[in-house]
């Protein structure tokens, strides 16, 4: 009889182990990061106000060209004039020293230049990336959202390159993409006339301006 209830009792144990086993076996699905971005009608929007900055910031930048190249004809003028016979050496010498303050302008105006080129594209650059940040993190949320309500126990992003420059997730049956669903929770609250979104692919500024 003891026999029979330490029997009762080890098969009783062991189902239960299985059980907490089988409850605790993972349920893995992928999800492409990536595309969920470069196709969300806020990146496209985002992406849309950036070029606007991007090219106003180029008018600029094209302005300030105009004037530095503005400033180095009136110097090549005033250097005509130190050379001119027709000219006295008092009116040489003023043309002399006004081509060197000149030459100053000039400088400044190149500093101008390269200050304005270096801080409009670190700024525009650090908007890309804070926006960024904020919307994959918010795309996660959702991504996660919808794996669990799908009883997913494990998201991989099939999208991010491993240490060694290729995919963490190398074959993945299609079944266990997610990526649609989380498309189609992310567009339920898409705005109407909302931009379509971009095809997959880096469709960010890139943030180049013309050189002097």
């Amino acid at each position: 009889m003891k026999y029979s209830l330490k029997l009762i009792f080890a098969s009783l144990v062991f189902g239960s182990v299985a059980a907490v086993g089988f409850a605790q076996t993972p349920k893995i699905a992928v999800v492409d990061m990536a595309r969920l971005y470069d196709t969300h009608y806020k990146t496209e929007e985002q992406n849309a106000k950036l070029r606007g900055d991007e090219e106003k910031a180029q008018q600029e930048l094209e302005a300030l060209n105009s004037q530095g190249n503005a400033l180095v004809e009136e110097y090549k003028e005033l250097v005509d004039q130190t050379k001119n016979p027709a000219l006295s050496d008092t009116a040489k010498a003023q043309a002399e020293s006004d081509a060197q303050l000149k030459l100053q302008d000039i400088q400044r105006k190149q500093q101008e230049v390269a200050s304005f080129r270096q801080n409009t594209a670190a700024s525009l650059q650090q908007r890309i990336k804070t926006f960024r940040d904020l919307m994959l993190e918010e795309i996660s949320k959702v991504a996660t959202e919808v794996a669990k309500r799908q009883n997913v126990t494990i998201l991989f992003d099939k999208a991010g390159p491993s240490l060694i420059g290729i995919s963490s997730v190398i074959f993945v049956d299609d079944t266990l993409d997610i990526t649609d669903a989380v498309m189609a929770e992310i567009n339920k609250d898409r705005p109407a006339g909302a931009a379509a979104p971009a095809a997959s692919g880096d469709d960010t500024p890139t943030v180049s301006f013309p050189g002097n």
